[in-house]
């Protein structure tokens, strides 16, 4: 899904994106940027769905994007059984306003 290229190269969009859904993943709440946070979104809810199948892909899918070996673990232990009864929406993003520094919409993605 592309929505824009937010000024990357494609490699260095692909490593942020995998970091920054690491870091969603790991603190459960991440503060970041709104056109980096609706990009970001869709390849998040994509991997809680794998989480949630359990199976041997789906875990290898995962750890193939997910950059630390324990937030993968704690994505098929602690937070896909969370969404076990729910169809899609885990995460939300919620406005905070612009930066300081350069007036950029911010954004606090979370968690459902």
């Amino acid at each position: 899904m592309n929505r824009g290229k937010l000024g990357r190269t494609g490699a260095h969009r692909k490593a942020m994106f995998r970091n920054s859904v690491t870091s969603l993943f790991e603190h459960e709440k991440i503060r970041t940027t709104m056109g980096k946070a609706k990009q970001v979104k869709p390849e998040a809810e994509r991997l809680i769905t794998l989480a949630k199948r359990g199976d041997l892909h789906a875990r290898r899918l995962v750890e193939a994007y997910v950059v630390d070996p324990k937030v993968a673990k704690k994505l098929f232990d602690d937070i896909a059984p969370r969404y076990k009864d729910r169809d899609g929406g885990y995460v939300r993003i919620v406005r905070l306003g612009e930066r300081r520094g350069d007036g950029a919409p911010e954004v606090i993605m979370e968690l459902v």
